[in-house]
């Protein structure tokens, strides 16, 4: 590696332009992951589902649809946020090799990284934004106050991308990223209060909710969407998102630093 390094901001950029330089060239391949699949769930489970609930007390007085809008907001970013840190993590260490061709030049390590987790910000905040846009023209949103509900499902998605991106830097084959679909990803959609409030399940499950990055997100979003987020709690829910945030960047930076390090 050549023993003049690149800014941390400006390599962070270099390697975000290059995930958009194939992003713009590929885009196509992720319109109905990204985009038209949340939308579809949203329609199905908003309006098909939601016309079945008759308790208006469940969702704390709102439509179904309207209700759900803001959490399915948050389980899109941080199902895509798995996407990104997954597979294509991967694929840029063993099959394409990406990351060792950016380390073999004056970008750190850790600059791949911190690019990476940027791009992955970038991904999520978009496609949020698209959805949260296609959402208020279906009636499921109904304050301005939701554009917050955006930056909230990012930081949501970010907490979980950042520790997934470490786990996959230490993975030599991909076999174990079915394991973080089915065992995490899957229980955080379902269990953690987006489709019902969460005091409809036992007791015992809810600390396991509180300690995922979709709860906290959720809080948030519907919080700022409703009217009802308070100081206090949303200090304390986006301390616990930034904190796996921070847990997953330290982690990161090692086990690439491991990896490309020369």
């Amino acid at each position: 590696m050549s023993a003049h390094v690149v800014g941390g901001w400006r390599a962070a950029f270099l390697a975000v332009e290059h995930h958009w330089t194939w992003y713009r060239r590929n885009w196509r391949a992720t319109v109905i992951s990204n985009f038209l699949q949340p939308v579809l769930f949203l329609l199905a489970m908003g309006v098909g589902f939601g016309s079945q609930v008759r308790d208006g007390a469940a969702t704390g007085g709102h439509p179904y649809l309207v209700f759900l809008a803001p959490a399915l907001l948050v389980i899109t970013a941080v199902q895509n946020a798995v996407f990104e840190s997954t597979w294509a993590v991967f694929s840029s260490f063993k099959w394409q090799r990406t990351y060792l061709a950016m380390a073999s030049t004056p970008v750190t390590p850790a600059q791949v990284l911190h690019g990476q987790l940027l791009w992955i910000a970038l991904r999520l905040a978009s496609s949020t934004a698209v959805f949260l846009a296609v959402a208020a023209a279906l009636g499921a949103i109904t304050s301005p106050a939701a554009v917050l509900a955006v930056p909230f499902a990012t930081l949501a998605g970010m907490a979980f991308s950042a520790p997934v991106v470490a786990f996959a830097a230490t993975r030599e084959k991909p076999d174990s990223f079915n394991a973080v679909f089915r065992f995490l990803v899957v229980p955080m959609t379902l269990f953690t209060g987006g489709f019902f409030p969460l005091s409809q399940l036992p007791g015992w499950l809810h600390p396991l909710a509180w300690v995922t990055p979709v709860w906290h997100g959720i809080e948030l979003a519907r919080g700022a969407t409703f009217g009802t987020l308070r100081p206090l709690p949303a200090l304390g829910h986006v301390a616990y998102l930034t904190a796996l945030l921070a847990v997953g960047v330290v982690l990161g930076r090692r086990y690439f630093h491991r990896r490309l390090a020369v």
